[in-house]
């Protein structure tokens, strides 16, 4: 066992010279040698039984693992009744789609802050996130794992200490860990050795060895401003900002970690998940 590495949504490469039917990543992924898909409901569960199925079968045949984005328009952190229902929905709808095409992981955005203090946004995140958990039991999605995402701008819930927080609200919960987040909404920080040491350490604190080793992370660059945070993702073809990948790769190598690390870059997912896993094999070599 090791990592598994792979992207999410559609490159520009495998649109433009292979396909642009998802049911056909799969194979071509396992072809140029990846082993995982993150599928995209980030505007919405628009994917219809019978093509979320043929994914499946797909990936499947090709070995690929299967993860899905939820909506990004869950807000976790939002104490309306009303909200709290659509979320309700949109998380159990990701659920269903995930078990047709036989999905293990859903990564779900933790929410605003809504001009409310950040102690009580993960207050009441973390109660609705409970009640989605429930709801989640209750119909049959007990198997799934729900991932609590980092996010890139201040102004959201998502900080690592908070997605551990929410992560404490089932054993069952994995954090997806967004390191071109975690860099952008520290103004450039969160990069390098110490700083891939310190949150790993943090999350084993947190969640215990074997949890942690498992987690979920999103990696790509990403452009930041001194103000909000994110504001763009990158390719690893652009320069003057980071993370670099090298330093986390060196620190799940001599833990022994197996993550799922999904890239998220601009259009160049599939080259820079390659490039991941090569510096990855070539750490372990070592």
């Amino acid at each position: 066992m090791s990592a598994l590495f792979g992207v999410a949504g559609n490159s520009t490469r495998f649109t433009e010279t292979v396909s642009k039917a998802s049911a056909d990543a799969p194979q071509w992924l396992r072809e140029i040698g990846l082993d995982a898909y993150e599928y995209q409901c980030g505007k919405g569960i628009r994917v219809v039984r019978s093509t979320a199925e043929l994914i499946g079968h797909n990936a499947a045949k090709a070995g690929i693992a299967l993860s899905l984005h939820a909506p990004y328009f869950i807000n976790l952190a939002n104490p309306d009744p009303e909200s709290v229902k659509k979320a309700i929905g949109y998380v159990t709808a990701s659920c269903q789609a995930a078990r047709w095409m036989g999905a293990k992981r859903i990564v779900i955005h933790s929410g605003a802050l809504m001009k409310r203090s950040r102690g009580e946004a993960l207050r009441v995140a973390k109660e609705n996130l409970a009640v989605i958990v429930r709801a989640c039991d209750e119909l049959g999605y007990g198997d799934l794992i729900l991932c609590p995402e980092t996010m890139g701008k201040v102004n959201q819930l998502g900080d690592l200490e908070e997605v551990l927080e929410l992560c404490a609200v089932d054993e069952r919960l994995l954090p997806c860990v967004d390191f071109g987040h975690l860099y952008a909404r520290s103004f450039g920080v969160l990069e390098g050795k110490a700083a891939c040491v310190q949150m790993l350490d943090r999350i084993a604190d947190v969640l215990g060895e074997e949890r942690s080793a498992q987690f979920h992370s999103h990696f790509s660059k990403i452009e930041f401003t001194q103000k909000g945070g994110e504001k763009r993702h990158l390719s690893f073809f652009d320069p003057g900002y980071g993370p670099e990948f090298l330093p986390l790769a060196e620190e799940l190598a001599r833990r022994g970690w197996e993550p799922w690390v999904i890239c998220e870059s601009a259009g160049t997912q599939s080259e820079d998940a390659l490039s991941m896993k090569q510096i990855y094999r070539e750490v372990c070599e070592r």
